[in-house]
């Protein structure tokens, strides 16, 4: 903790003082004890279904409890800023933001000038000062946005050449390669909430020229901030768009603080989240979301990390517990729970041997990520990846704790005629090597009918504990918890005779 407090204390000692005439930061006790005494209020957005989840973790490694939001997917706590850094490091969370105020009641005007108006006065009257310190603290551990857009021959010569490392053009193509992933990844993870998401576009935009130019500038001309207003809107009783309250809201923040607007290469991202007749502004504490990690090998159906961890979380991971995923994909799920459960052992496999080369991949990734930042050799991680039939597991029976995995939705993967075959015989295998008594299962799936009637014949083995409803990339889904019961499996001829590969 001493090595961020030196941190805290240097950044807040130097910033500050830089940028203070651009940034209104009041220092009435001395920089060096803000984080020694300032407390604040965090949100952060988490899967939608998990937000009790999210909670558990907080409360279990800041030893804050939460306030969950009536807004779906979003959680509230208060910590201290010496704590920020731990909160970066939270496997349940995607994005962060500090809370400028919220409002639990916030009365819109009926008329939309009116509405409008009132958010234009808003800005001025906001105690903007002790989150805008946490944003100067917070820039030392948050995570850049990677860039996805292509980019040209002269450029990546310009831009490799400022690096320390000279990249050859094999690299080059591998970062224009995890750049369309990263497309490919969003595609499948951002749900199709009913609200209007808005950024505003201030008249002033960031020009095109080129970097050396810009940095030349910044050397002459003393910087002013860039910023952004994202709104976030839902509810059907507003007489506003969130485009409009983007752009009235943002003027006024521009006119406050003589920040220049710029949509993409901004330094302060401001959020205004409305729900209903609740609104909290805040400033963003992530530029990319906590949940890329681990994986750069993407497949058609990447889970995020922050989802696999609340399915892992949710079946309670003892030491030396043996936890598979039978149908693995990238192996997102086992290679969370290796990071975070190092002492249970997780096997990662699938019956695609593309699959299981991309689950190789990122775990030998994440190795390689865990020498280069340990500075040593890594003895490696508890998991290990094998091509299988998830129908016929070469597993002994009962040898298995926990079976975790993302079930083949029948959309990319597979297909709903398949799954009427597939899901009874993957359950029935499951019972047979998961532990009777103790085993459990986490199990996330959309189609649920199927699952339903695959799981009506299976009671004698499982029983269903717990259902978490999710949204997954617009698809109603949802994860269920199973427990194995005491019953002993039973190898009979009819049970032989059915099973095999329903693919």
């Amino acid at each position: 903790m001493s090595d961020i407090q030196e941190a805290t204390n240097k950044l807040l000692d130097v910033n500050l003082h830089e940028n203070q005439r651009f940034v209104p930061v009041t220092e009435e006790s001395g920089t060096r004890n803000v984080s020694e005494h300032l407390h604040i209020t965090v949100g952060a957005t988490v899967p939608t279904g998990f937000e009790q989840t999210a909670a558990g973790e907080i409360r279990e490694k800041l030893g804050s409890s939460c306030k969950i939001s009536k807004d779906r997917g979003k959680i509230y706590f208060d910590i201290s800023v010496e704590s920020l850094a731990q909160v970066h490091c939270l496997r349940s969370v995607d994005n962060l933001f500090v809370v400028v105020e919220e409002f639990k009641d916030f009365q819109f005007k009926k008329t939309k000038e009116e509405a409008l108006k009132d958010f234009e006065d808003l800005a001025g009257k906001l105690p903007w000062s002790d989150p805008l310190k946490v944003w100067e603290v917070n820039t030392c551990f948050k995570k850049k946005k990677t860039k996805c857009k292509k980019m040209s021959q002269n450029s990546n010569k310009e831009r490799i050449g400022n690096r320390r490392d000279k990249l050859d053009e094999k690299d080059i193509r591998g970062f224009t390669d995890n750049a369309l992933d990263s497309h490919i990844l969003d595609y499948y993870e951002n749900p199709a909430i009913k609200e209007e998401i808005s950024t505003l576009v201030g008249d002033d935009l960031a020009s095109s020229k080129d970097e050396t130019d810009e940095h030349s500038k910044e050397e002459t001309e003393p910087q002013v901030l860039k910023f952004r207003v994202t709104c976030n809107r839902a509810g059907e009783k507003h007489c506003f768009t969130s485009n409009e309250a983007a752009r009235d809201f943002g003027g006024a923040v521009q006119d406050h603080f003589k920040w220049k607007a710029d949509m993409t290469n901004f330094d302060v991202e401001v959020l205004l989240n409305i729900h209903d007749n609740e609104m909290v502004v805040g400033i963003a504490l992530t530029e990319e979301s906590l949940h890329r990690r681990n994986i750069t090998h993407f497949g058609p159906t990447t889970l995020r990390s922050t989802l696999a961890y609340g399915m892992l979380r949710l079946c309670a991971p003892q030491p030396t517990d043996i936890i598979i995923d039978p149908m693995c994909g990238t192996g997102a799920i086992p290679i969370e729970g290796a990071t975070e459960w190092s002492n249970c052992y997780h096997i990662a496999g699938d019956n695609s041997p593309l699959a299981v080369k991309r689950a190789a991949n990122n775990i030998s990734s994440l190795l390689t990520k865990s020498q280069i930042k340990e500075s040593k050799s890594s003895w490696g991680l508890p998991i290990d990846a094998i091509q299988w039939d998830s129908c016929n597991l070469p597993l002994r029976t009962g040898s298995v704790d926990i079976i975790v995995t993302d079930m083949p939705f029948g959309k990319r993967m597979g297909s709903k005629k398949r799954n009427w075959n597939l899901y009874p015989a993957c359950l029935r295998e499951m019972s047979r090597v998961c532990r009777p008594g103790t085993g459990r299962a986490v199990l996330l799936t959309q189609d649920k009918k199927c699952f339903a009637k695959a799981l009506s014949g299976m009671g004698h083995v499982w029983r269903k504990v717990h259902t978490v409803w999710v949204n997954i990339g617009g698809l109603h889904a949802a994860v269920y918890l199973l427990k194995r019961t005491p019953q002993a499996f039973v190898h009979s001829s009819e049970q032989d005779g059915e099973r095999g590969t329903p693919w």
